[in-house]
């Protein structure tokens, strides 16, 4: 590559690895606020939360990477407009062609970045997630050993503790049971224990008492007992057994093993043809919103005042192009002889980059002069 390539390149590369690093940013914040909320409510500490939330990340970085690349692009084309840098290259004979090539190997560079995270870093970061999630729902002491606070683990349960000691004694505990339409129980005891056994986590109440209120008849029976226990595993949800979604697996599986996948997950084979072809889809639109943004800009030439117009075509085309990838989803998923279809953004991108480009071209050839 030449000076100017490179110097081209290093511009695009550090514009867009600090407009990633925003993006992640601003939607990382979004979404760890409310994460935040639910685990630290839910009994968990902070290095469960720091965990989900560094295992999230592949999915978000992939999710902003086309936009980062749109507004470096822009950004960096804009800036070497204003300041004449592209009016003096074409001056000395660079065609709109040859300033397109640092452009183009940045688009390939981010597409071979976003190649990584769609087809090995995010299916292996959700696959381990969704264990990891599965075992803080599974791990019910922990969303129950909250003392002060009456909680509600599902749906018509109410559980609360006054206080746990230091050894692990549950003090003053009251838990209202009301899923059965024909009665509510409701368990109070003075001490409580949290037992793990083959079966499933117990409550093991001690000096306590249970009041039956049945609502045909509207009686209320009340029971002492001495020890009581509780099966607590039932109050949440267990997971279903096919958890693993076509997004958790790697796209060699979904490719060579789709009767396998189908057979496991219960999805459509249009559905795990859309989720592998849709990965690659992803990387090479990389490489289309650089170059369509660039060829865009160049139709402006030199202003003071920027190229705001130009930046606002371009920003439609990719809205235009990010609108045909939405239409042939359903298609494809009903039917997974369409799959080419996934790539149809990628190639009107292409299309519109060449045809910009041929068409900024035009000026700087030379006229021959009639004799």
């Amino acid at each position: 590559m030449s000076r100017f390539d490179r110097y081209i390149l290093s511009q695009l590369l550090t514009l867009f690895g600090f407009f990633a690093l925003v993006l992640v940013s601003v939607y990382w914040v979004n979404n760890a606020v409310g994460l935040f909320d639910a685990l630290i409510a839910s009994g968990q500490n902070v290095s469960v939360f720091l965990s989900l939330t560094v295992l999230s990340l592949p999915n978000v970085i992939r999710s902003v990477l086309p936009v980062a690349v749109f507004i470096a692009t822009v950004y960096v084309t804009n800036r070497l407009s204003t300041e004449s840098e592209l009016t003096v290259m074409q001056a000395t004979g660079f065609s709109p062609w040859r300033l397109t090539k640092p452009v183009l190997v940045f688009g390939v560079a981010v597409s071979f970045m976003m190649s990584i995270l769609t087809h090995f870093l995010e299916p292996a970061s959700l696959s381990e997630l969704s264990k990891r999630q599965q075992e803080i729902t599974e791990n019910v002491a922990a969303r129950l050993l909250i003392e002060g606070t009456f909680l509600h683990p599902t749906p018509g349960v109410t559980f609360y503790i006054r206080e746990i000691s230091a050894d692990g004694v549950l003090r003053d505990v009251f838990l209202s049971d009301s899923r059965s339409p024909e009665h509510t129980t409701t368990y109070t005891a003075a001490e409580a224990y949290l037992v793990n056994d083959a079966s499933g986590a117990k409550l093991v109440m001690v000096n306590g008492l249970a009041q039956q209120h049945t609502t045909s008849s509207d009686r209320l029976l009340t029971t002492d007992f001495a020890d009581f226990s509780y099966d607590i595993s039932a109050l949440t949800e267990k997971p279903d057994a096919r958890h693993r979604d076509i997004n958790y697996l790697s796209t060699f599986e979904l490719l060579a093993n789709a009767d396998a996948v189908i057979q496991r997950t219960g999805r459509s084979l249009g559905q795990v043809t859309y989720e592998a072809h849709a990965r690659f889809a992803q990387a090479s639109v990389c490489i289309v919103f650089a170059v369509v943004s660039f060829a865009v800009l160049l139709m402006g030439g030199f202003s003071r005042f920027g190229m705001w117009r130009q930046i606002l075509i371009a920003f439609t085309i990719l809205i235009l192009l990010e609108a045909v990838k939405a239409a042939v989803v359903d298609p494809v998923r009903k039917d997974a002889s369409l799959w080419p279809l996934i790539y149809l953004p990628t190639l009107l991108g292409a299309v519109l980059s060449v045809g910009i480009l041929r068409m900024v071209s035009g000026p700087f050839r030379k006229k021959a002069v009639p004799a």
